[in-house]
């Protein structure tokens, strides 16, 4: 059985940092991807990030190039995200997710496993 679970999350302010972890459980070797995608209140969920389980190839949306960084620990099953500079519009529940097969890491479709969720506020 696959388990995702995510940690990390709460409230900072504006250009702080903070980091996000999920930990997984279940077997990873078959993944393909890890992804982070968020939902923010009366929007739809959307990608942030992504990294290739065996490659270590990132992807982020343009709206978080250059502020947040993904970075996987494949001994602990673990995938982070690094959130610096946060702003405000970054508040969201975040999920991360699993992919098996290769696919277009951005869409949500791809993946096949997701955790319950972390709450990230942003004040300003």
């Amino acid at each position: 059985q696959v388990q995702m679970v995510e940690s990390g999350g709460g409230l900072v302010q504006a250009g702080g940092s903070l980091r996000l972890s999920c930990a997984a459980s279940g077997r990873t070797f078959m993944w393909y991807a890890m992804g982070w995608f968020r939902r923010a209140p009366g929007k739809e969920r959307e990608f942030v990030a992504a990294i290739t389980w065996s490659g270590g190839t990132t992807y982020y949306a343009d709206s978080v190039k250059g502020r947040f960084t993904i970075s996987r620990d494949n001994a602990k099953n673990t995938v982070y995200l690094q959130m610096n500079s946060p702003k405000p519009e970054d508040t969201a529940i975040y999920y991360c997710a699993a992919a098996i097969y290769r696919s277009d890491v951005s869409r949500p479709t791809s993946y096949a496993y997701w955790g319950q969720g972390t709450q990230v506020t942003v004040s300003s």
